[in-house]
């Protein structure tokens, strides 16, 4: 079993940012265009890498279905979700998520009934599908490489009355079909250092002043997820999330927050 290493801090909203050279900057952001998952897995071998708090992902998830409930110790939502590496990234679980759906689902259905809900970057579509079944009326979004799969989630769990599948690139025009959230959930979304400023730009444009509900939860991977946040406080202010499993999963590098918009 990987060791889980303890964040010293996960906020940074009050951090200053790190003194770093312009070459090192460049060199991540060339190796992040080369493969965008390095640093969602463990290597050893290099000693030039940031502390790594996330245990490797296993490259043998093809095809796989696997059943989730929530919230843990109390079930009220279960949901079945098919799995496969071959999409990259996005087409696993990640723990991030599951924090996030067993948030929403221990704040109960009353929470995310009748809501308008959208999921950025929403992968197998997990939190998505957990909000819709929770009464919400969602939309989930991701690039078009994984559209099929999300498609798949939703009707693998019979959820095609209240989520929709859409594609959504960060930084590009909202689509039309996807209206105005007053939930924004967002998981695991801070991994690929130049879609930072394009994913605050999407956040920007779809929350509304302070009436849109922003949670977003985030698992720490490096120090140069720094800069992410830095370019989030130019847009909006946060705090964490009051969930009385904080405690527990704090202690593997994962916050939940709660963002505002600035005015």
């Amino acid at each position: 079993m990987s060791a889980i290493i303890q964040p010293t801090s996960l906020l940074f909203d009050n951090s200053p940012e790190p003194v770093a050279s312009l070459n090192e900057f460049a060199l991540d952001e060339a190796l992040d265009a080369l493969d965008p998952l390095r640093h969602l897995r463990t290597d050893a071998s290099d000693s030039t890498r940031d502390t790594v708090v996330v245990p490797s992902q296993p490259r043998s998830i093809l095809d796989e279905t696997i059943r989730l409930t929530f919230p843990a110790d109390s079930p009220l939502v279960s949901i079945s979700l098919k799995v496969d590496a071959s999409h990259g990234c996005g087409g696993i679980a990640w723990p991030a998520g599951e924090v996030l759906s067993n948030y929403i689902a221990f704040r109960g259905i009353g929470y995310l009934q009748g809501k308008k809900i959208v999921e950025l970057g929403s992968g197998t579509g997990l939190v998505g599908l957990v909000a819709g079944a929770l009464g919400g009326t969602v939309w989930i979004t991701d690039q078009a490489p994984l559209l099929g799969i999300m498609q798949q989630n939703v009707t693998l769990n019979g959820l095609q009355s209240c989520v929709s599948v859409r594609e959504l690139n960060w930084g590009e025009t909202l689509s039309s079909d996807i209206p105005p959230p007053e939930l924004i959930l967002a998981a695991d979304c801070v991994y690929f250092e130049p879609a930072f400023p394009l994913l605050v730009q999407t956040l920007s444009e779809m929350a509304i002043g302070g009436s849109t509900e922003i949670l977003f939860c985030y698992k720490k991977r490096r120090k140069a997820d720094k800069r992410f946040f830095t370019m989030l406080k130019k847009k909006f202010s946060w705090e964490e999330a009051y969930d009385p499993n904080r405690e527990v999963y704090n202690r593997e590098a994962i916050s939940l927050l709660t963002l505002t918009k600035r005015p």
